[in-house]
Formats: C-alpha cells, structure tokens, sequence
C-alpha cells in the first residue's frame, strides 16, 4: 500500500505545524485525561503511513498538556490500519493511543483517535446531487467524515432522495462507514452509492466490490465529483491470475497482525497442495518473498497488499480465491474483490 492511501483519511502535508492545525480533531485533551486518570508514566502515539509526518508535531502539543515525567514514544512500525497496531509497544506502554481510525480490534487497552474532519462537505454535497441518477442513493465515506453523516443524509434526503445507509458488520464501528478492506456498509438497495472522502483508495475497492453499482466519488478537500472505476485493478488481477496458472510452487502467507489473521483459509490450501508451503508473515514485501523462489504465492492477511502492490512483486501475488481461479478450482469470471467481513 502506499503511504498516502494507507489511512482512511484526506492528506496534506503541514508538518509539525499542529498548534495552528485546525483541519484535524486529535483530541489530545482526551489522552491528557487518560493519562492522568491511570498515573501514567509513558504514552505511546501510533499514526499510519500518510500521517507519520505529523507524529513530532503531535507528541510536541501533548507534552504541553502533560506532567513532565511521562514519557512520550512514538510507533516507527508500519501502520495502515486499525487492524495493524504495534501490539510490542502496546503491552509495554500505560496508555496507547492509535490516530487515524475507528476501533476495530478486540484485546488491549487503546484509545482510539478517528481524527474527524472538520472540512464543510456541504459544498461538495451540492456538487454531488447533480451526478447522481434517480431518486435512490447509498451513502458511504471513511471514519474522518462519520461526525458529518447524519448531516450528510439530511442534506440528501432534503433534496428528494431516499439515502439507503446500513452498518455494514462487525469489523465497522459506524452506519455507512467504509474501510480498505471492507465494504459490506455498500451492500444496500441502491443501484447507485456516493462516497464522500478524498483519494482513490476507498473507491476503487467500491467498484470492485461492488460491479454493479454506479460509485459517484465526493471529495470534499480537492473540490471533485467523478465516478469511481475499477477497471484498471480488474485487468491487473486478471493478468496476475493468467501468469500464476503455470506454477508448480506456491506460497501460503498467513499474516500475523493482530487483525489480519485468517489462518485457517492458508492451512486448507496448503493442506490440499502438496507443493504449497505456509509462510507466516508481519510485513509483506517483494524483499521478503524474493528469497524463498518459489513460483507464486497467496496473500491471506490484508487484500489491498494483493491488489494495490501486487505488481511490485516478482511472481504472482494472489488472493484466496483468484489462487482457486488459477488452479482451476473456478472460472475466470468468478473473479471477486476480496474482502475481511464479519469477525475475526
């Protein structure tokens, strides 16, 4: 993934300047109290990847409002999601503090901080009406833009259509909340959804999910109105499927981030290819699959690996079920988005 579309959220680049930051929420009066509630004595801050370089400004506006003996770390592991916390720092830290994203997983004490948004996206919103076909719509955006949902719908509804929302599964904390992997908020009876958020990140992984839908982007940051399309993604994984059909080897990765585990769909591969290894993996990357020259190999752990730095890796990197399309377990045209659904 890379690292300005490894967070949910819209980027720019202010630096360390967080004493004159208004675009975020972080919330730091929040932390201050936890951190006095349990005495602590060190905080741990985790950000994801688009947001790393605002972690000094940050850790320098907390300090202000807390006693001096607590001490403040900083997470440098890779982060793109709430499924991927830096559980070592966590177990060694009083209170651990994730930027960036709603709860998701279960287990440890953290506080998470969502970083709402406090861009007007009723501009956009105006924009937006004149896109959409019909008088039926489904709503969706990232957690940055939750605080402004229900204005969303309002607004929406306020100019004649029925908004079809829906909390899509456990994995989700909010109604009509989407993330990279997980787009079950999408499934509702509407032939068409309106994503409010900025990047092509999210998107994307809507029209992939979602084939039969019209997906209208609303990017309240950069003032734009397009349609979302997944036809680029489409080819590569057709191409990625079509290049690993000849594969003798395989590689099973099971990934050990603390919410991307589905160790049980890698064991049953393997357990049904007798030339097919199960590889555990935290960081998935073309270096450290290089080494094992093996002929192609299935991502279990976090899809948007597979779909997103797919061809950056030297063999085939495919999902579950592309690998079942590849070995003929399936057709071709079964090809699906993979998605994390349900728990865990």
């Amino acid at each position: 993934m890379s690292d300005s579309e490894g967070w949910d959220g819209d980027l720019r680049d202010t630096g360390l300047a967080l004493k004159h930051d208004r675009e975020w929420d972080y919330e730091l009066d929040r932390v201050a109290d936890a951190v006095a509630e349990r005495d602590a004595d060190t905080v741990a801050l985790q950000f994801p990847e688009g947001l790393k370089r605002r972690a000094a400004g940050v850790a320098d506006d907390l300090d202000e409002l807390l006693p001096e003996k607590v001490r403040i770390y900083i997470s440098g592991e890779a982060n793109f999601g709430a499924c991927d916390l830096d559980t070592d720092l966590m177990r060694r830290s009083d209170v651990f503090v994730h930027f960036g994203h709603s709860p998701m997983v279960e287990g440890g004490d953290v506080i998470y901080v969502p970083l709402f948004s406090n861009v007007d996206v009723e501009p956009i919103l105006e924009e937006a009406v004149g896109h959409l076909e019909g008088d039926e719509v489904g709503l969706v955006t990232t957690a940055q833009h939750m605080n402004k949902f229900e204005m969303m719908q309002s607004f929406l509804e306020d100019r004649g259509f029925t908004v079809h929302t829906r909390r899509g599964d456990e994995r989700l904390t909010h109604e009509g909340q989407v993330l990279g992997c997980n787009y079950a908020s999408a499934e509702v009876p509407a032939d068409q959804v309106l994503y409010v958020g900025g990047g092509g990140f999210h998107p994307s992984g809507l029209a992939m999910d979602n084939p039969e839908k019209r997906v209208v982007i609303a990017d309240p940051v950069n003032n734009v109105v397009k349609p979302a399309s997944a036809e680029k993604f489409i080819k590569q994984r057709y191409a990625a499927i079509h290049s690993a059909m000849d594969a003798e080897t395989w590689g099973v990765i099971a990934g050990t981030k603390i919410g991307q585990r589905r160790h049980g769909i890698a064991e049953t591969i393997v357990a049904e290819n007798d030339d097919a290894y199960l590889i555990t993996l935290d960081e998935i990357t073309p270096d450290h699959l290089r080494n094992f020259g093996l002929d192609a190999y299935v991502n279990t752990a976090c899809p948007r690996i597979t779909t997103d730095d797919g061809p950056q890796f030297d063999q085939p990197l495919l999902t579950p079920q592309e690998y079942r399309i590849a070995v003929g377990e399936e057709p071709m045209d079964a090809l699906e988005f993979d998605t994390f659904e349900g728990t865990w």
